[in-house]
């Protein structure tokens, strides 16, 4: 049996202004990774590929590897580029016996707001009886599409994600029970009317996390795969928020049942799912008190409306602006998206003083606020390649390229300011700038849930900033124009109504 495997993967923020093409799916090279090199370069790593490719290698299958194209969450991805995938990956279902997709579940085009179910339906088109196994990110907005054109579909359990590997694993071993005739997986799909803020998802906090764990008790119990996406409101679609799959050997019933209790569950917890963010002055007061509270480590002050993994600027300077002007000292910042100030630094040297115009060049026209470039004087203290080897659970092994990287020293300010958009989750992306961030007083992130999973073990009290950005929390900032509607929180009963009631108003 020949198996293909490929990526395909992107959470769209349809706000965003970040440019989506066929460079950002290629890591920095001239085209995504195929073939051997794909497998190469994900084998043992902590990915869904990395998952996918150790099953298939214990089944003993000839493996194919496609495309490995992933880029950073930004805008609607671009016509071409997704046709340049989609053909990729359709061209090697045309080959292959089986099919192992690492999708994300969140990614609209210039033309379709579903691209992962416009791939699968080309997919079932060319090859009808193709077995198709997908693996999907927590904040998919899954859809009928996707459920009707594939065979066993996994989401992760965990955010931050650290899980990716383990949840490929899980739709694999059923893909293959499935082609052994072991087992007959019979889907189930449903969404709640409902966006959660990404504020309030992370699997450490309730609600959240009562849903995972009963997902893993139903798949330890009578269920093959069960998967609860809290969906990616960001995504201005009509399908966009919280979802479930549940896969059952051959009992649609009980697999319609266990999707309602956990949906059940979700909406009469809604209200957990909201956010409420605080003004930045007073998140500043927080920070400035925090020096003085028990404990060891930094104080991370989190920008979070400018996180790039959510498809933002990285390049929004309010928050910044904010900490400098509190006199806060000892600061290591990450990052700041800006090539040219980049380039500058570099032209500048090591141990210069140089004048940039930092941030604030990406207009944003979905927001009514924009963010304006600081005008900052200091010293260029390093320049790097901006490569890294990722050591935590999430991404474990795999090389992370934040392009050309210079640090600026201003007073007791040291800002990252980097060539490629990464989320800071793992501690090395300062280390690999030569700052430690055990050793800070603060650590600023642009980051909203990630930064748990390396950042969190180190931290002395984290403190959230409402600055200016595209994944901002505040929904009264956006305006959505294509999700289905009535939906909450963006209408809001105010009773107690079933779910299914307020779907249907």
């Amino acid at each position: 049996m020949k198996v293909g495997i490929a990526m395909m993967s992107h959470e769209t923020n349809t706000f965003s202004p970040v440019i989506t093409d066929l460079a950002r799916f290629s890591g920095g090279r001239s085209e995504p990774l195929r073939g051997e090199l794909a497998i190469s370069t994900y084998t043992g790593t902590a990915s869904c590929l990395g998952g996918f490719i150790k099953v298939a290698t214990e089944q003993g299958v000839d493996i194919e590897h496609g495309i490995a194209a992933g880029a950073p969450p930004s805008g609607p991805v671009e016509n071409e580029t997704f046709e340049y995938m989609c053909d990729a990956i359709v061209s090697l279902a045309g080959r292959v016996d089986a099919l192992l997709l690492d999708l994300h579940g969140a990614m609209a085009t210039k033309s379709y707001q579903d691209g992962e179910g416009e791939l699968l339906s080309r997919i079932r088109a060319a090859r009808p009886d193709l077995p198709v196994c997908v693996s999907l990110d927590m904040h998919a907005n899954v859809t009928e599409k996707m459920i009707n054109n594939c065979s066993v579909l996994t989401g992760y359990h965990t955010y931050p994600h650290i899980d990716m590997d383990a949840t490929a694993e899980r739709g694999a071993k059923v893909f293959f029970d499935m082609l052994a005739g072991k087992c007959n997986p019979v889907m189930h799909w449903e969404n709640a009317p409902m966006l959660p803020h990404v504020m309030r998802q992370g699997t450490d906090d309730f609600p959240n996390n009562a849903l995972q764990q009963h997902a893993i008790a139903l798949e330890q119990s009578d269920c093959l795969a069960v998967s609860l996406f809290t969906g990616f409101p960001h995504a201005d679609i009509q399908d966009a928020g919280l979802s479930c799959v549940v896969i059952t050997d051959g009992d649609a019933q009980a697999a319609a049942q266990h999707t309602g209790e956990l949906l059940d569950f979700a909406w009469a917890e809604r209200h957990k799912f909201v956010y409420q963010p605080e003004a930045l002055p007073d998140s500043m007061a927080r920070a400035q008190a925090s020096t003085e509270a028990p404990g060891e480590g930094p104080v991370i002050i989190l920008d979070h409306y400018d996180n790039t993994a959510s498809g933002g600027t990285m390049d929004t300077t309010e928050v910044l602006a904010a900490v400098l002007d509190a006199g806060l000292d000892d600061v290591a910042v990450f990052g700041f998206f800006d090539p040219d100030v980049v380039e500058q630094m570099i032209a500048t040297g090591v141990g210069n003083e140089v004048t940039v115009e930092l941030g604030g060049k990406l207009p944003m026209p979905a927001l009514a606020k924009q963010s304006k470039p600081l005008t900052l004087t200091g010293e260029v203290k390093l320049i790097s390649n901006g490569k890294f080897k990722a050591r935590v659970a999430m991404s474990r092994g795999l090389t992370i390229n934040m392009g050309r990287a210079a640090v600026l020293s201003v007073g007791g300010v040291d800002i990252a300011v980097i060539s490629r958009h990464i989320e800071p989750y793992d501690p090395e992306c300062f280390r690999a700038l030569g700052m430690e961030p055990t050793q800070r007083k603060f650590l600023m992130l642009k980051s909203r849930i990630h930064y748990r999973v390396g950042f969190m073990p180190i931290a002395k009290e984290i403190v959230e900033c409402a600055g200016v950005g595209v994944c901002t929390s505040d929904y009264d900032q956006l305006t959505f124009e294509h999700v289905r509607r009535p939906i909450f929180p963006l209408d809001n009963p105010g009773s107690n109504a079933e779910r299914v009631a307020y779907a249907a108003d």
